[in-house]
C-alpha cells in the first residue's frame, strides 16, 4: 500500500440531523425506513428511496422527496409503492430494500435487494434489478429472477450491492456468504457474509462465480458487512461500509483503495462529528453517498435498520 494511502486524512462527516422516522399511520412504512438511497431527479428535488416496512416488517420500496440544498425540508412523501413485492415463490416475495443507483442512457437502474422466507432457515437474500424510463417515477423488474442468484460458495446471500459504472465495465461490491453462513449467538441464528467484489460488461450479466472477497474481519465480534457505498475522491475510491457485530449490532466503517480492488480498512479514520443523538444512540447503518453541488452528502439509517428512519451528514472539507 502506498504512502499516499496510508497517509489519508481522517474522514470526517459533520452530522445534520435526522430527516425522518418511521409514521405508525402510513399504509405500508409503519415501522421501518431501511437503506436512504439518494437520487437528484431535478435541480431543486432530491428523492430519497427507502425499504418502507409495514407492520409485519415487510418492505416495499417507497421514497421521500426533499430539498438538495436542506434535506432536513421533506417535500413529499410516497403514498404507494414504487415497487411491490414479488410473485409469490420468487426471490424477493417477502421484501424488497434498495441498494445502488446508476444512470446510463435515460434510464435510471435500481439495484436492489429482495427477500423469501426460509424454513430451515429464517431467510435468504439475493440482489436485483427494477429500470425506470421515467426519470426515476416508476420502475419495472428487469427480470423475475435475481441478477445475483446462488452459487456454490453464496449460498444464503448475494445482495447488499453499490454498483459503479466506469468507461468500459461495471464494478460491484456485494455481501456474500462465509462459511457455513450462519453463527449461533445467545441462542439466535444470525448471519455471516463478507464482503466480496464482482464485474460485469453490461450491467445486467455478473456471472455465477463468486466474487473476489476484499475485505476481512478484525476480530470474532465481528460475523458481517452491510451494505457499501464506494466513490471516487482524490484520485482515490472510498468506501463507507457497516459492520456488523456479536457486541453492538451495526456501525459504520471506512476503507480506501487507490484502484477499486484493492481495499485497507481504515476504520478508526472515519468520524461522526456532532452530538450524538436519540434516534442513532445505539446503531448507525446502511450508508449511501451522493455529491450534491460540490457537497458530499452521506444519508444512514439509525438504531435497528431503519426502525428510528434515516438522517444525514456532509462531509468535512479540508
Amino acid at each position: 500500500m502506498s504512502p499516499h494511502i496510508q497517509n489519508l486524512e481522517l474522514m470526517k462527516w459533520i452530522k445534520k440531523g435526522q430527516i425522518h422516522q418511521p409514521d405508525p399511520n402510513h399504509s405500508f412504512g409503519s415501522t421501518r425506513l431501511m437503506c436512504p438511497t439518494p437520487l437528484r431527479l431535478e435541480n431543486d428535488l432530491l428523492r430519497i428511496y427507502a425499504g418502507f416496512c409495514d407492520q409485519n416488517g415487510i418492505s416495499r420500496l417507497g421514497y421521500i422527496d426533499v430539498s438538495p440544498q436542506n434535506p432536513l425540508k421533506i417535500i413529499d412523501i410516497s403514498s404507494q409503492p414504487l415497487l411491490d413485492l414479488g410473485k409469490d415463490g420468487t426471490f424477493d416475495d417477502n421484501g424488497v430494500v434498495p441498494h445502488s443507483i446508476v444512470r446510463k442512457d435515460n434510464k435510471v437502474y435500481l439495484y436492489y435487494t429482495g427477500f423469501q422466507q426460509g424454513v430451515k432457515v429464517d431467510y435468504y437474500m439475493f440482489c436485483g434489478l427494477a429500470v425506470s424510463d421515467d426519470n426515476g417515477q416508476s420502475f419495472s423488474r428487469f427480470q423475475r429472477t435475481p441478477i445475483l442468484d446462488r452459487n456454490n460458495e453464496d449460498l444464503y446471500a448475494r445482495a447488499g450491492v453499490c454498483v459503479l459504472l466506469e468507461p468500459n465495465h461495471w464494478k460491484m461490491w456485494y455481501i456474500g456468504s462465509k462459511g457455513n453462513g450462519w453463527v449461533i449467538h445467545n441462542g439466535k441464528k444470525l448471519p455471516y457474509y463478507t464482503m466480496k467484489q464482482i464485474e460485469s460488461k453490461d450491467g445486467f450479466e455478473w456471472g455465477k462465480n463468486s466474487g473476489k472477497e476484499v475485505m476481512a474481519f478484525k476480530n470474532e465480534d465481528e460475523h458481517g458487512f452491510g451494505q457499501p457505498t464506494v466513490f471516487l475522491k482524490d484520485g482515490n475510491y472510498h468506501m463507507i461500509y457497516s459492520i456488523r457485530t456479536l457486541s453492538k449490532g451495526y456501525y459504520l466503517g471506512y476503507a480506501c483503495s487507490e484502484d477499486g480492488y484493492n481495499w485497507e480498512r481504515k476504520d478508526d479514520n472515519f468520524k461522526l462529528e456532532g452530538p450524538i443523538e436519540k434516534w442513532e444512540n445505539k446503531n448507525t447503518s446502511y450508508p449511501s453517498v451522493i455529491e450534491i453541488d460540490g457537497e458530499i452528502l452521506m444519508f444512514y439509517n439509525g438504531n435497528h435498520m431503519g426502525k428510528t428512519g434515516f438522517g444525514y451528514a456532509k462531509l468535512m472539507k479540508e
